[in-house]
C-alpha cells in the first residue's frame, strides 16, 4: 500500500461566481467541474485544476453563500501552495496580481523553494512556490529529515531585507498567463497546524508511510517556542504535489481553527484503486481511527478520517476522473449531478445561480446548469 502524492484540497467559498472569476480569470486553472455538494445538494461544488482535473491539480470549493470567513488555527490548514517553474515565473505573478490590486508578499527564500503569498476573494492563504532547488540543498537526499535544521539567518523575518524584497518586481506588465507562468502542475503542498509535531508524525510516518523530509522552523516566526515546521513527503525525492507541511503552535496560545469562507474542510492523498483504499480503511480502522465508508464521488471515491487535532484527511482514488460525464473538451460546461440525484435536477437547478466563466477559459462552452 503506497500514498501516491497529493490529490486535492477542499474549502468554503462564500460566492461561487466571484471564486470562478478568482480561480479562473485570474490564476488560469480550468473550470473542470460544475456539480454540488453531494451531501448538501442545494449548494455548489466547483472544481478547477489543469486541462482534465487530473489528482494532485484539483482545487475545490464548497459554496456557503454569504458564510463567515473562517480563520487558521490548531486543527486546520493554514495555507496550500501552487507550483511554478522557476523564479522569473514566480516575479511574472507578483507582477500580474499587483497590477490587479491584489497584495502580494515575497518573492520570499524557503531555502528548498522561493515563493510569493496572497489572498483569495475570501481570504484563503494562497502561495506560489517555484520547483527547486529541493530538499537535498542543506542535507543528503538519503538522510532528509533525520535532523533538525536551521534557518539561513537571511531567510527568516526580522533578518531579511524586507523593503528590498517588497521592491522586487517584473519590470514590464504582465498581460497574460505565460507558458512559464502556468500553474498547471498543481499543487507544491499544504500546511496544516498541529498541537504536537510528533504525534502528527506519528499519524503520517506511522499509519500512513510518508517520508519526513525536514525538520526547520517556521521563518515567520523562528523565535517562538512553537516555531517548529515539519515536512512529510510521499516519495523519496520531496518532489512538489507530494509534500505535506505542519507548523506546530501551542495549544495554550492558539486557537483552534473554525470552519467558514476561506478556510479548508479537508484535504485528500491520492491513492491508486478501490481494492488499496480498502486496505487503507482497514488499517486506519485497526489503529482505532474513526474512518467513513466508501463513499462515491462520481469522478473518485473516498474515505474520510482526521489527524491527531482532527484536521478531516480524505484518500481518494485515482479514477475514474473528471471525463466520466463528460468529454474533456466539455469540461465544467453545465451542472453534473451523480445518478441518484438526476431525479431531483429541476429542483436542484432553480436553486443555483447561473455560472459565468472567464471569456478567456470559456473557449466555445455553454453557460448554463441543464
Amino acid at each position: 500500500m503506497k500514498i501516491l502524492g497529493l490529490h486535492h484540497i477542499t474549502l468554503g467559498s462564500s460566492d461561487a461566481q466571484r471564486t470562478v472569476d478568482f480561480y479562473s480569470g485570474v490564476l488560469g486553472l480550468r473550470f473542470v467541474k460544475r456539480t454540488v455538494n453531494f451531501d448538501d445538494p442545494g449548494s455548489y461544488h466547483l472544481y478547477f485544476g489543469d486541462e482534465t482535473g487530473r489528482p494532485g491539480t484539483a482545487i475545490t470549493f464548497f459554496e456557503w453563500p454569504g458564510a463567515a470567513r473562517g480563520r487558521p488555527g490548531i486543527g486546520g490548514t493554514h495555507h496550500f501552495a501552487l507550483t511554478v517553474s522557476d523564479r522569473d515565473g514566480l516575479l511574472q505573478w507578483k507582477r500580474r496580481l499587483t497590477d490587479l490590486d491584489i497584495t502580494v508578499h515575497g518573492p520570499y527564500d524557503r531555502t528548498y523553494f522561493e515563493s510569493i503569498y496572497f489572498n483569495d476573494p475570501d481570504g484563503t492563504h494562497v502561495e506560489i512556490a517555484t520547483r527547486g532547488p529541493g530538499f537535498a540543498v542543506d542535507e543528503p537526499a538519503r538522510q532528509l529529515g533525520r535532523r533538525y535544521i536551521e534557518p539561513a539567518a537571511d531567510h527568516v523575518i526580522g533578518q531579511r531585507d524586507e523593503a528590498a524584497i517588497q521592491a522586487e518586481m517584473w519590470p514590464e506588465p504582465v498581460t497574460g498567463i505565460t507558458a512559464g507562468m502556468a500553474l498547471s502542475a498543481g499543487m507544491h503542498h499544504i500546511s496544516a497546524i498541529s498541537s504536537d509535531l510528533n504525534r502528527t508524525a506519528g499519524f503520517y510516518e506511522g499509519l500512513l508511510g510518508l517520508q519526513r523530509v525536514k525538520m526547520t522552523a517556521n521563518y515567520d516566526a523562528p523565535d517562538a517556542s512553537d516555531a517548529q515546521h515539519w515536512y512529510w513527503s510521499t516519495s523519496r525525492d520531496a518532489r512538489p504535489g507530494t509534500l505535506v507541511t505542519y507548523f506546530e503552535h501551542d495549544p495554550k496560545k492558539t486557537h483552534r481553527a473554525r470552519m467558514g469562507a476561506g478556510q479548508t474542510h479537508h484535504f485528500a492523498l491520492a491513492v491508486e484503486n478501490d481494492d488499496e483504499q480498502l486496505a487503507w480503511r482497514e488499517k486506519l480502522v485497526k489503529a482505532g481511527l474513526r474512518v467513513s465508508p466508501v463513499m462515491d464521488r462520481s469522478y473518485f471515491h473516498s474515505i474520510y478520517t482526521s489527524d491527531p487535532d482532527g484536521h478531516i484527511v480524505e484518500l481518494a482514488t485515482l479514477n475514474p476522473g473528471f471525463a466520466v460525464d463528460e468529454p474533456v473538451s466539455e469540461l465544467g460546461a453545465t451542472l453534473k449531478l451523480p445518478d441518484w440525484l438526476e431525479p431531483h435536477r429541476a429542483e436542484i437547478s432553480a436553486g443555483l445561480h447561473l455560472l459565468t466563466v472567464p471569456r478567456a477559459f470559456s473557449a466555445k462552452l455553454p453557460t448554463s446548469n441543464l
